[in-house]
């Protein structure tokens, strides 16, 4: 089933403009449960409740507030809420283009992919083809559901990509949150650490070797139960004794890692030497001729 797009827009790219259109790149597949009733097994309402009055409220007497001192609330209705909106606007204008690097991911919220709208096709490829061969992202402001965000287009897979970004007083300050700096390395550890490190890395990330198993436990459990089988609780996991020799630990874990690759090596033919001192091991020869 070909993706549904949420919505259409207009990067603003100089004097070109190009007509495209959103379309939502991923979304959380984490189990949500519903609350019920567990004498009836039937689902429960929310209500919202008034603890000084005492009853409970329906939505037609709810307003919103603003806490500007501790219980303390000055309210706005949503008419005027809505005069205080970003204009109503489809056009994403690019401010500036920066390297990717430069920016960094803690600022990134949300992911859409862009396509082309309706006569936007040749606009739209000559944008990505020139983002890429520039090695540059595009930085704009962009209105969406009455919100001003900060977005970031960058092309990749030969398209573009959208992130909606937080602004820069929406991110929390690092500063002040102990980062061990007072801690003493010994000599080595952080050798091994390298070492430990270099065993463990990979050229490329591949996503699709991840996968979220407690969701695929959580699955399994609840196809059992829809099937009536009986389940048997699982003891809880052992946890793991807290690390006390760094060291010690650095060197048993390149042990571990060493291991399988001895096993190998053991399971190998041995070698042969043969006339003239060149070690070979014995191989079987396919398709020979007599």
């Amino acid at each position: 089933m070909p993706p549904h797009s949420i919505g259409s827009g207009t990067i603003s790219f100089g004097l070109v403009s190009i007509p495209i259109k959103m379309y939502t790149a991923a979304s959380s597949a984490s189990i949500a449960f519903n609350m019920l009733h567990a004498k009836c097994g039937n689902r429960i309402k929310m209500q919202q409740f008034c603890p000084v009055c005492n009853e409970v409220v329906d939505r037609a007497g709810l307003v919103k507030g603003y806490e500007f001192a501790k219980e303390q609330y000055v309210r706005f209705t949503d008419e005027e809420l809505k005069t205080l909106e970003g204009e109503a606007s489809k056009i994403i204008d690019i401010a500036e283009f920066v390297p990717l690097p430069t920016v960094d991911p803690i600022y990134f919220e949300k992911t859409y992919y862009l396509g082309p709208d309706k006569g936007g096709e040749k606009a739209y490829r000559l944008l990505a083809d020139a983002m890429a061969k520039t090695d540059r992202v595009a930085l704009a402001k962009f209105v969406m559901r009455g919100k001003e965000s900060l977005v970031l287009i960058r092309p990749s897979q030969n398209g573009l990509m959208l992130h909606t970004m937080y602004f820069a007083d929406e991110v929390r300050a690092f500063d002040e949150i102990d980062k061990g700096e007072s801690a003493k390395i010994k000599d080595g550890e952080l050798e091994l650490a390298e070492r430990l490190i270099d065993e463990l890395s990979h050229e490329e990330f591949k996503p699709e070797q991840y996968e979220d198993d407690y969701r695929l436990r959580v699955l399994d459990l609840v196809n059992s139960k829809v099937e009536g089988k009986e389940v048997t609780a699982a003891a809880p996991e052992v946890q793991r004794a807290q690390v006390i020799d760094l060291m010690d630990a650095l060197k048993q874990s390149l042990a571990k890692r060493a291991a399988p690759d001895e096993e190998a090596a053991a399971k190998k033919p041995p070698v042969k030497v043969v006339k003239g001192g060149v070690a070979d091991r014995p191989r079987k020869v396919q398709g020979a001729k007599k």
